[in-house]
């Protein structure tokens, strides 16, 4: 049985949240909400509980899981802190993840992948950090099915883990909507490996950072040393075509041949085209990136194609177009 918890951030219930901590401890799993998406979180020291993660989400055993701890005390326990991991873990609490050397060795093989080293992050939520508190490092993946969209609502959590988890903290729509930035440090340098919640401009005016194609995703990365490098995510049931050439002709063409086609057409874009039905409109990036995923799980179930204005990359508009790459189907 699942039970569902309602913590709002601002006002922790203390009582409620001390079952999802025992929970934790006693190796269940536990949907909580971080500043990004909901997280999908165990016991980052229990390898059995760490299973159940990759089971529930049917995830591959070689995808590493992210380490969530509330301060930086813990993250010094758990990695090998070099020079420039000192300068961006100042950033933190934030949706950024780092990629370092794997210091505690009570940490399972299951949760690294078996590799030496380990993402680590500091959520910028509340909840987030009170569980931890309550409960030690929790390792947890956006909390979806492996290769869906990730969950940013409670709707998301129930459809994909209700039954299949012991708790689900509801604390509304994720602030962000999509999952946080990854930086490799463990080879002295600093490498975008996601683009996420935390602009690389920001990070770049700290250290200098190398953006690889594998980032971008225009080239698929033969190794996952974190989460979201290797495999297809982010992915809807129904095909997803994604705009990046001559946007406005192309979106009006495309839309159209589907139309006479008699499928059910949608579409996400910047400009207005409220004659479709299945339309949303994206207003700025950041709020482009907060419902992206929702949106694609709403059109999911309503329509038979989803086409999408793909944006400019930067700021946000980086991680967007990784996103959306790693959604589609086709790429015009």
């Amino acid at each position: 049985m699942t039970i569902i918890l309602k913590i709002n951030e601002r006002y922790i219930c203390k009582k409620k949240l001390k079952v999802a901590a025992d929970a934790i401890k006693k190796g269940q799993l536990v949907v909580f909400p971080t500043e990004t998406v909901y997280g999908l979180g165990a016991s980052a020291y229990n390898p059995k509980a760490c299973k159940k993660i990759f089971e529930v989400k049917g995830r591959p055993a070689d995808n590493p899981l992210i380490v969530h701890v509330a301060n930086i005390k813990q993250a010094k326990k758990i990695a090998e802190f070099n020079p420039i991991a000192r300068k961006l873990a100042k950033l933190w609490p934030a949706p950024l993840t780092l990629v370092l050397r794997k210091k505690d060795k009570k940490i399972p093989k299951i949760v690294t992948a078996g590799l030496d080293t380990i993402a680590i992050r500091i959520p910028r939520h509340r909840v987030a950090l009170e569980l931890i508190k309550a409960s030690r490092p929790i390792a947890a993946p956006s909390a979806n099915i492996s290769g869906t969209p990730s969950g940013t609502t409670l709707r998301h959590i129930i459809d994909d883990f209700f039954g299949k988890v012991s708790v689900i903290i509801d604390s509304g729509i994720a602030r962000y909507g999509l999952e946080s930035t990854i930086v490799d440090l463990s080879r002295g340098k600093a490498i975008l490996l996601r683009p996420g919640s935390l602009p690389a401009e920001k990070i770049s005016k700290i250290v200098e950072l190398e953006i690889p194609p594998e980032a971008k995703a225009l080239k698929k990365a033969k190794k996952a040393i974190a989460p979201g490098m290797k495999y297809r995510h982010y992915s809807p049931s129904v095909p997803v075509i994604v705009v990046e050439n001559e946007k406005e002709k192309n979106i009006k063409r495309i839309a159209e041949e589907y139309k006479q086609s008699k499928l059910r057409v949608a579409l996400i874009a910047s400009k207005n085209y409220a004659k479709l039905r299945l339309f949303k409109k994206f207003k700025t990036e950041r709020h482009f990136a907060k419902h992206l995923f929702a949106w694609l799980r709403f059109f999911d179930k309503k329509s038979d194609v989803i086409i999408v204005e793909a944006v400019k990359e930067h700021g946000l508009g980086l991680a967007i177009m990784n996103r959306l790459r790693k959604a589609a189907t086709k790429i015009i």
